[in-house]
């Protein structure tokens, strides 16, 4: 896969798949900017050769065509700050505007298109729309890696248009080359943390991931199935009733590969699923009828802890408990230390994005790991062995 460093930009009109899909409050104010700094080096890098940048991206999931809150006019005042330039809006990802604009488009210039989800030709993968958008650039650049397990119309089809002028952005290169890292040269004892609320998010990756791990640690929602399949009461806790054989079935993997298997042996419960909620610590495959697990105890902490002080590879994807509580973001939070202290010592942190990128970004950690992924999805896709669209594309 060739990236942007195989390519000098002057003159040149890149067409750049970024992911700005931030979230907005209620007045359009940006309250999370990660996805767009982070594509920032792409951006600087193609300016500086002496090229034009044209932006597409998605934002949200508009369902009725163009509509106000979905539109990307609402970032174009923070990206020209971040920029120091003005940049420039098309009100519309294809049509005469955009084709104007982005044929008066000067070097050094920066031009944002419309929200491209307002045709759903771009969730179809719909070629015709994928060439409209083609037209306005001479260089096709992916830095898209959230998005690039779609096979839509701008992170797949619009490739095909740009035979031998398609790169990958260094979000993307960087992105993938963590991955690899971990997956395939990774450090030992290489330790996966797996969290979250359900197995089944999880199969395919955890199955994977012991065919590669020395030590596998499962905590959050997901691990009540484990406890109940292992003949313990779970209370109110989390169940997927129909993985627990499953489960089993995974417990019985991780023996017969040598993977060291880590799941809860206490948890903090509570008698409601709010922050106010009465609670207690038990152990984990005694929790009372009435009572729900929301987070991992002291002696699980412990435990955990005890085993990524010692990893040289870490691999996170999910976190602990409803750490968007107070009251049980402990658990969360502790592991979240234990792979930061790990780090200083010289182990290789990978944090899976989603809910376990927000976490470390909570706890004002998110510095002090070796990578925070941008992709959730596409992250888990990719380490699941499956083939990525947007990938594939830049490769074909």
């Amino acid at each position: 896969m060739k990236t942007i460093n195989d390519i000098n930009f002057a003159g040149k009109k890149a067409l750049i798949r970024v992911d700005f899909n931030v979230p907005l409050d209620k007045d359009f104010n940006i309250t999370d900017d990660k996805r767009i700094t982070a594509a920032l080096p792409t951006l600087k890098k193609i300016l500086n050769d002496g090229g034009a940048v044209i932006l597409m991206s998605h934002l949200g999931r508009p369902k009725a065509g163009p509509t106000n809150a979905f539109s990307l006019s609402h970032i174009v005042a923070h990206l020209s700050d971040l920029l120091g330039i003005t940049v420039q809006f098309a009100d519309d990802c294809i049509g005469q505007q955009a084709i104007q604009k982005a044929a008066t488009l000067k070097a050094g210039e920066v031009l944002l298109l419309e929200n491209l989800r307002f045709y759903p030709e771009e969730e179809k993968g719909d070629v015709a729309f994928a060439e409209k958008l083609a037209q306005l650039g001479n260089v096709y650049v992916n830095d898209a890696f959230g998005t690039a397990h779609r096979a839509h119309a701008s992170t797949a089809i619009i490739a095909q248009f740009f035979a031998g002028a398609k790169f990958s952005g260094y979000l993307m290169a960087s992105e993938i080359n963590n991955a690899e890292k971990v997956l395939n040269h990774p450090e030992r004892p290489f330790t996966a943390i797996m969290g979250g609320a359900k197995v089944s998010d999880k199969i395919l990756l955890i199955e994977k991931l012991l065919e590669k791990v020395d030590n596998l640690i499962i905590g959050g929602g997901m691990a009540y199935t484990f406890a109940k399949a292992q003949g313990g009461n779970i209370g109110n806790s989390l169940l997927e009733t129909d993985k627990q054989a499953l489960a089993l079935q995974l417990v019985e993997k991780a023996k017969a590969k040598g993977v060291n298997l880590i799941l809860p042996t206490d948890t903090v419960i509570a008698d409601d699923f709010n922050n106010n909620a009465n609670t207690n610590t038990v152990l984990t495959k005694n929790i009372p009828d009435g009572w729900m697990g929301l987070d991992i105890g002291a002696q699980t902490i412990a435990n955990f802890n005890a085993v990524l002080a010692n990893s040289k590879t870490i691999l996170w994807n999910g976190p602990m408990g409803v750490f968007e509580m107070a009251n049980f973001e402990h658990g969360t939070k502790a592991v979240a230390q234990a792979v930061v202290d790990a780090t200083k010592t010289g182990a290789f942190s990978l944090i899976g994005g989603g809910d376990s990128a927000a976490a470390v970004a909570k706890f004002g950690m998110e510095n002090e790991v070796s990578y925070v992924s941008t992709g959730g999805g596409a992250l888990l896709e990719y380490m699941e062995g499956k083939e990525l669209p947007g990938v594939k594309a830049l490769n074909d």
